[in-house]
């Protein structure tokens, strides 16, 4: 069963929802963090090890991972989803941009 782990900023609106897509989901686990000091749940290195996969909702994500985290993430594929900080928690819309982003990858 393939780990998946979410990114964005504060872990309040985008990667919650995503997380919440998988939530009792029968062939993945996920999780949710946010790369911000004042981020509900804050990303660390064990999480990363955890993941199969790690999905961030923009490009600075990345890069904070890639700064604070470089021999965590040197074996894992960082996927950009490119969803801005436009969407309330578990918005309808949030919830078909994640699933139309993530059919490539699941």
């Amino acid at each position: 069963m393939p780990n998946l782990l979410f990114i964005c900023s504060k872990n309040q609106w985008r990667s919650p929802t995503a997380e919440l897509l998988f939530k009792n989901h029968a062939t993945h686990s996920a999780k949710s963090a946010g790369t911000s000091d004042k981020a509900r749940i804050k990303v660390n290195q064990k999480m990363i090890a955890w993941a199969d996969f790690v999905f961030v909702m923009e490009r600075k994500h990345r890069k904070i991972l890639e700064q604070n985290f470089p021999l965590a993430i040197a074996s894992k594929l960082i996927i950009v989803l490119d969803i801005e900080d436009n969407y309330q928690f578990n918005a309808p819309e949030l919830i078909d941009i994640l699933r139309i982003s993530l059919q490539n990858y699941l």
